[in-house]
């Protein structure tokens, strides 16, 4: 089961994390994965004899910083980040990410005792709409996951409004910062009012309204535990649920109809036999975040789940709107 929307990045758009190492050496790795932005990072941190560094125009002062790079996505891998680790002894690496590059790839390569700590990414204002218009798979992936996001070079033309939908139509807790051509920052501080009811005795999730309801229950679960709720969707019998457990679900499009991928709840209730696996269903049940061998530990279950079957809807794939 998938439960993370999984969150250009200096491209013209800059993906930089923080990850933490189970090690006590006091020795620092910066790994460089493109050449570019981190200067000012490093310039701007708590580090204050951290200098402007050198493989080309930047220079770092003391034994206990190291650059590493890799010029090509195909070399990074567990192994390579498990040789640097040996060879620096690292307590922390700050990772400045190739934009053109998908995220799992750094994910998957990330050593088992590494932890990401925080994810941040710097956007261009000026090209922002441009990149996410023409190549808005890479867009999304970075996004997706970012905790803290930088438009830079903002200046009276740019439309906070029209940032902020992007945004949250991908992240809905992602935390939006614009810096200005004259040294001001301003931060995002608009509100983001749900398109249905969550405090209703039942919440009714419109046929229109099922993306940004999923996208909203995996980020604040909390906010559903013990309540009642009802939505459309297809539904899936699959034996190695067990004993009448099914899934209910949609199929949701985040950038692309490459990405379409059907995102359903288990439900656990009695369901005629005169519905089949593939059904348009109205499910309704109480939302509960328990154990189920699917999961292998807790996620989020429909339980008591009352099952008719349904009108499919007029868009059978679900998207943020």
């Amino acid at each position: 089961m998938k439960h993370r929307y999984h969150q250009a990045v200096t491209l013209l758009l800059l993906l930089m994390l923080l990850l933490q190492m189970a090690s006590s050496s006091s020795a620092e790795t910066l790994t460089k994965l493109e050449n570019s932005a981190l200067r000012k990072a490093i310039k701007d941190s708590v580090y204050a004899d951290w200098h402007i560094y050198q493989p080309t125009d930047m220079e770092i002062s003391g034994k206990n910083v190291f650059i590493k790079v890799v010029e090509n996505e195909e070399d990074l891998t567990q192994k390579l980040l498990e040789e640097m680790a040996k060879e620096t002894k690292p307590d922390r690496a700050i990772v400045e990410y190739n934009g053109m590059w998908m995220l799992d790839t750094l994910y998957g390569a990330l050593p088992k005792d590494w932890a990401v700590v925080q994810e941040m990414m710097f956007a261009d204002a000026g090209t922002f709409l441009t990149y996410n218009q023409n190549m808005r798979q890479l867009m999304v992936d970075k996004l997706q996951s970012a905790e803290m996001l930088v438009f830079n070079r903002a200046d009276e033309k740019t439309d906070m409004m029209e940032f902020h939908k992007i945004v949250r139509g991908i992240n809905n807790r992602t935390q939006m910062a614009y810096e200005y051509k004259d040294g001001r920052t301003e931060y995002d501080e608009i509100e983001d009012p749900l398109p249905f009811d969550i405090d209703a005795p039942i919440i009714e999730i419109g046929d229109n309204d099922y993306a940004v309801w999923y996208r909203d229950m995996n980020e604040k679960m909390e906010h559903y535990i013990g309540k009642e709720l009802t939505f459309k969707g297809m539904i899936g019998f699959d034996k190695a649920l067990g004993k009448n457990d099914f899934l209910v679900g949609r199929h949701i499009m985040t950038c692309c109809e490459a990405d379409i991928e059907y995102f359903p709840i288990i439900c656990k209730g009695n369901v005629s036999s005169a519905i089949k696996n593939a059904d348009w269903v109205q499910v309704s049940g109480k939302f509960v975040f328990e154990y189920h061998k699917a999961y292998n530990g807790k996620g989020p279950i429909l339980k008591d789940a009352k099952v008719i079957k349904a009108e499919k809807p007029e868009n059978e794939v679900a998207v943020f709107s």
